[in-house]
C-alpha cells in the first residue's frame, strides 16, 4: 500500500509543479491536502499529518504567504481560528484531482473494472479499522 500512495503523491507532486505551483515543498502539500474544504483547525491538521501543533502552523504560516490558505475567525467559536483554502489553493486542488483521476483510471484499466472496484471495497473496509480521522 505505501508504494503506490508514493506514486501518487510523487505523480500529483510533479503534476502541480508543472502546472505553476512550484513554490511549495512536499511537506507543506501533505499538510495542506487535510484542510477540509470548510476550513480546518491547526489542531487538526497537525493530528492528521501526524506532526507537532508547532511543526504544522510553520507549514500553515509557509501556505499562507504563499496564498494557498488564510487564517479566518471560526464562526462556531470566537476563540478558534480555520484555515480555509484560497483561490490559488483551491486551482492547486483542482490540478491534483485531475492528476489523481488519470490514475485511478489507468489503475483501473489495468486492473479490470471488478478488481479495481473490490480494492476499493476492502480498502474502505481497512480505514474502518485503521483511520482515526475517517469521516
Amino acid at each position: 500500500m505505501f508504494i503506490p500512495y508514493r506514486y501518487t503523491e510523487d505523480r500529483i507532486f510533479r503534476a502541480l509543479q508543472d502546472a505553476g505551483f512550484s513554490d511549495w515543498t512536499l511537506a507543506q502539500c501533505r499538510v495542506f491536502q487535510r484542510v477540509s474544504p470548510d476550513g480546518s483547525r491547526l489542531t487538526d491538521l497537525a493530528g492528521e499529518a501526524q506532526m507537532s501543533k508547532q511543526s504544522a502552523g510553520v507549514l500553515v504560516d509557509q501556505l499562507e504567504r504563499l496564498g494557498y490558505v488564510r487564517r479566518v475567525p471560526d464562526p462556531k467559536d470566537g476563540r478558534a481560528r480555520l484555515i480555509v483554502i484560497e483561490p490559488r489553493g483551491r486551482q492547486a486542488v483542482k490540478v491534483a484531482m485531475a492528476t489523481l483521476d488519470e490514475i485511478l483510471s489507468e489503475w483501473k484499466a489495468h486492473l479490470g473494472a471488478r478488481n479495481f472496484t473490490l480494492l476499493g471495497e476492502i480498502l474502505g473496509q481497512l480505514r474502518e479499522i485503521t483511520d482515526p480521522y475517517a469521516r
